[in-house]
């Protein structure tokens, strides 16, 4: 296959060319300026299932894809199945098309590697021009490409080294030169990428030379070294995703989770496409206890991936556990509203042909909507009925398990699954770090918090109504613990804290409570009467500062 692929490089007239496309304007353009070059195998197709059925009938050796693919799946997605199938590889010529040139789409590009991007309207003087030139590439450093398929770096360097020597290729030493990088990279060998895009900085100026020189860094841990240079490369459009992106794999590995989501967050923004990149922006919004984050981390996976090789009901799953969990710290005209749309997400599961896999998961979220409701007794009838400590080989089943059975007051059943899935993790040497985290944090707070957010709100209002500050104070403290963004308890918890002054019970270290409640409050936008109600509050405390 290797000869042959090189020979077809060598004369044209061999190539096998894919146009996935739903323009047949432009299917006829690009099949005209190929014929020009002296191709003859061109196959067209106008959506994503009819290319990939042409993939599996024979091997492509330029694959041209327009990013508008119309109604099965957006171009994103298909050339991101066409890599993970084997269909096209780094020895593919791989064409990008699009009429769009938004900064989210040009990062999702950039992040699949092709070869080139053309932007419609296309000339077919310049889709000759380019393609040509595609080709000689290919042609050219056919090994060292063939070395990055077959994911030999250490080979792949030889053949950068080799190439490099000869003087009639200097106009492929950029392309060279990054692939060498790349694989020192992927060796893992940090200091001698250090030294080599280092190096590359005197002679190019191009993104991927500071980023390799970022990335080789940041994996030494060496952060404060390159701060003035972050601040520069997230300040450049075609750099900042990227930066932003290996800024949160960084922070991860330095176990600052908060860090590492408000970077996630800003790659996300940036290239909101990779169903990865959604799933670990969901994975630390968890772990940050922002629910509202979550469900919309989970809410984007499964819109992202549909008809996609990651497409799947139980995704399904996830946005409807995220909203149970993002009710459980609202109130009540809020929280229904949520609930309705998880009921949404319910029935749409119940039509999927494989939901007779999921009865038990969704008996579970069915009980947390009826305890979310306050029908805590049918709640518990459901439970008491058809579920069992039995646990999955899912870890997100064993959650959900715990979070019903916590949330009913079930603690004994709760800790018993919590202590199957503590042996669960140890056991799974495929669980993220950031997973891990997460679950260590669960089983800690359920063991020491006995109820929701939204519980323990409704209490601490009790509390306080019948003045009890203290346990109203512990109550939300505990309450700001499980949901810490939420302005609502942040608000009572201040009310709590200036009756305290007003009673002579606040005492020094309140003062560290005060200033998170604000701080809360200030990260936030109120309009209308929340806006004055929190206006109201701020005056009153500060007139027990006078």
């Amino acid at each position: 296959m290797d000869k042959e692929l090189k020979n077809a490089l060598e004369h044209f007239d061999q190539l096998n060319v894919l146009i996935i496309e739903d323009n047949t304007l432009v299917h006829g353009l690009l099949t005209d300026a190929l014929y020009e070059l002296g191709i003859k195998e061109i196959r067209c197709a106008q959506n994503a299932y009819y290319g990939l059925r042409l993939c599996e009938e024979m091997h492509f050796h330029i694959v041209i894809c327009s990013f508008n693919v119309q109604s099965d799946k957006d171009g994103f997605h298909l050339l991101e199945e066409l890599k993970f199938r084997g269909f096209v590889k780094k020895s593919t010529v791989l064409i990008f098309l699009s009429a769009e040139t938004s900064e989210t789409l040009v990062n999702s590009i950039v992040e699949l590697q092709p070869d080139d991007f053309w932007v419609k309207p296309l000339s077919a003087s310049n889709v000759k021009k380019r393609l040509t030139y595609a080709l000689q590439i290919k042609r050219k450093l056919f090994n060292i490409y063939q070395a990055v398929d077959n994911k030999n770096s250490s080979k792949a360097i030889y053949y950068a080294d080799r190439y490099l020597l000869d003087a009639s290729l200097e106009k492929y030493f950029p392309s060279i030169l990054r692939m060498k990088g790349d694989s020192f990279l992927q060796l893992r060998e940090f200091s001698e990428a250090e030294r080599f895009f280092k190096e590359l900085l005197n002679t190019y100026q191009y993104s991927w030379v500071y980023l390799g020189y970022v990335k080789a860094l940041l994996k030494q841990g060496r952060i404060d070294e390159i701060q003035q240079l972050l601040a520069e490369l997230t300040g450049k459009p075609d750099t900042r995703f990227a930066t932003h992106d290996m800024l949160a794999q960084y922070y991860i590995e330095q176990e600052n989770y908060a860090q590492a989501y408000d970077e996630i967050k800003l790659a996300r923004e940036l290239a909101p496409r990779n169903i990865e990149r959604n799933k670990k922006y969901w994975d630390l919004a968890r772990l940050n206890h922002d629910h509202l984050g979550q469900y919309q981390a989970t809410k984007s996976i499964a819109t992202y991936a549909k008809n996609s090789v990651h497409d799947s009901p139980r995704l399904l799953l996830n946005v409807i556990r995220a909203g149970i969990d993002l009710a459980c710290t609202l109130a009540d005209s809020s929280s229904e509203k949520v609930l309705q749309e998880s009921e949404r997400y319910i029935k749409r599961l119940q039509e999927h042909q494989e939901f007779g896999e999921f009865k038990e998961q969704l008996l579970v979220a069915q009980a947390r909507i009826l305890n979310v409701r306050k029908q805590n007794e049918l709640a518990e009838r459901l439970v008491e009925t058809h579920l069992s400590l039995r646990t999955s080989t899912d870890i997100e089943d064993n959650l959900d398990k715990v979070k019903v059975f916590h949330e009913l007051g079930m603690r004994e059943e709760a800790i018993t699954i919590l202590q199957a899935i503590s042996n669960q993790i140890a056991g799974e040497n495929l669980t993220s770090q950031v997973v891990s985290k997460y679950v260590e944090q669960e089983m800690k707070e359920r063991q020491e918090i006995f109820f929701t957010a939204r519980q323990l709100h409704e209490m601490a209002v009790e509390h306080y109504q019948k003045k009890r500050l203290e346990p109203a104070l512990t109550s939300l403290m505990q309450a700001l613990e499980l949901s810490p963004q939420n302005s609502k308890i942040a608000i009572s918890m201040l009310k709590v804290l200036l009756a305290m002054k007003r009673d002579h019970l606040f005492q020094d270290e309140h003062q560290a409570l005060a200033e998170q409640g604000f701080n809360i409050l200030n990260d936030h936008h109120f309009t209308g009467s929340s806006l004055e109600a929190v206006n109201k509050l701020k005056g009153q405390w500060q007139a027990t500062l006078n």
